[in-house]
């Protein structure tokens, strides 16, 4: 399927690169047929690019919340009309499912509504002042331009988690879309374009990180970096930010864990469980990657889940009855069954494997969906992975489940499997990570659930939600006397 070239959004027009360069993006699921391409810009024209944003955050933010939400509202109502081809171009461009794409498009659809409401909410409050005849108030206004960066694995989803709660706090926005997966973002742009957002107001920045370099991060004007991507890189780009007064909100790597504890209802938990690790081939920031369990329990959830693994039925993401697509691109490919390499060469074994058949064992970028037993020791059990890949790790109390499950660098979602009401209470009290289950996977969270994660997985701001806002606003003091 062709969705041929599209343009970036940048000051109210649709422009191409200035070069002519052009970047071409594949479909992962096939040899690498491409689907369509995107202007390679380059750093020479970033200027232009954030004076048009300085033009739009001035007139952004003297419009009324109303105004602000009745644009987000129209964009949402576009998608749904749009759904059918943004989920095509989601499953060509990024080989997700049609079932997750359809997701995707949904949850994308309801970001905007939640947040285009919230253009009739408070946006400060009145507070008491001990001086006679003098009003007083807490107002939040927007920050000016900031500076959205978002990966490939939910190429529609994630930016609408970022251009929601920043577009109604009246904020201009320059958004860089990861290279193998632009498409998506584009269409997105030119339907908050049709729904009538002004110029300047959304600017879209498609191009190769080495012709981009720094200079994405460098304006004067810019007052906030919101990122979502590897550790690797949010890490370095906290350092390279630091100093300037620039917010900076990163969302980063996982390691998650799933607990099962002897007396665990294993009906609801392997199903489950299986779903937060191997869905959307694993490519989720919070799919589960370790999986703990109880000693007593081991065999049955071992035998069970590899039962679930062998059944996954890996295909393109437009084939009939498909589970599973393709991981992003084949270096992903290759740095997943790397990682399992080394874990078996360290130790580790093969509990379950689907194998490839049909389509998927011909061309594209397919993993098999794979169950080890693992140990603490092993590199695999502290590596993020970002595929279908699970870790086992047999454990003889809740104490040690919960050792086990802090033992990470990362911090971002957990969950535990238990019918134990105390269990579940110390549990949510006791992990360290941003986001915890109880009978449900570490994956799945909901547009006003607030969502980051702790340690080497945030960076203290959260999005989704009321919290979202936060980050995106400034607040004022006023106290004026009456008389």
């Amino acid at each position: 399927m062709q969705f041929g070239h599209l343009k970036n959004l940048i000051g109210g027009e649709f422009v191409d690169a200035s070069a002519g360069g052009t970047l071409e993006v594949t479909n992962p699921a096939t040899a690498g047929d491409v689907v369509g391409s995107v202007p390679a810009m380059t750093a020479d024209e970033l200027p232009a690019v954030f004076e048009a944003a300085r033009a739009g955050a001035a007139e952004w933010r003297r419009a009324n919340g109303l105004t602000r939400g009745a644009v987000l509202l129209r964009t949402a109502a576009l998608i749904r009309e749009h759904a059918t081809e943004l989920r095509d171009l989601i499953v060509a461009e990024l080989g997700k499912t049609v079932a997750d794409a359809t997701g995707e498009v949904g949850k994308t659809a309801e970001f905007f509504e939640y947040y285009g409401g919230m253009g009739r909410d408070e946006f400060g409050g009145l507070l008491a002042d001990g001086r006679p005849n003098t009003f007083a108030a807490r107002v939040q206004e927007p920050l000016g331009v900031v500076v959205l960066v978002t990966p490939w694995n939910d190429p529609l989803l994630t930016p609408a988690r970022k251009l929601g709660p920043a577009l109604i706090s009246g904020n201009a926005v320059v958004i860089k879309p990861a290279s193998a997966t632009p498409l998506i973002l584009l269409k997105l742009a030119a339907l908050f374009h049709e729904a009538g957002l002004p110029a300047g107001v959304l600017n879209t920045v498609t191009g190769r990180g080495r012709d981009l370099g720094d200079a994405l991060f460098d304006d004067d004007s810019i007052r906030a970096v919101s990122f979502t991507g590897s550790t690797a890189v949010g890490l370095e780009l906290q350092r390279k930010l630091a100093g300037r007064g620039i917010r900076v909100q990163t969302e980063m790597g996982g390691k998650n864990a799933a607990v099962v504890l002897a007396d665990a209802d294993l009906d609801l938990a392997i199903p489950t469980i299986a779903a937060g690790a191997y869905g959307q081939a694993g490519q989720r920031c919070t799919a589960t990657s370790r999986l703990i369990v109880q000693r007593e329990v081991a065999a049955e959830v071992r035998e069970r889940l590899a039962d679930y693994v062998r059944g996954i039925n890996v295909a393109p993401g437009t084939a009939e009855g498909v589970a599973m697509g393709p991981v992003v691109d084949e270096g992903a490919q290759q740095e997943i069954r790397g990682h399992v390499e080394r874990a078996v060469a360290e130790g580790a074994t093969v509990v379950a494997r689907t194998e490839l058949t049909g389509a998927a064992a011909e061309a594209g970028a397919f993993v098999e969906p794979t169950l080890l037993d693992v140990t603490r020791e092993h590199d695999i059990w502290r590596t993020e992975v970002f595929g279908p890949v699970v870790g086992m790790l047999e454990v003889d109390s809740f104490e040690e489940a919960v050792e086990a499950v802090n033992d990470s660098s990362y911090g971002l979602s957990a969950a535990i499997f238990t019918q134990n009401l105390g269990s579940a209470m110390q549990f949510v009290a006791q992990v360290d990570t941003g986001q915890v289950s109880v009978n449900q996977p570490t994956s799945g969270w909901d547009i006003h659930h607030p969502f980051g994660g702790f340690k080497d997985s945030g960076s203290g701001y959260k999005e989704q939600g009321e919290v979202a806002l936060e980050f995106y606003t400034r607040t004022k003091a006023v106290a004026i006397r009456t008389h």
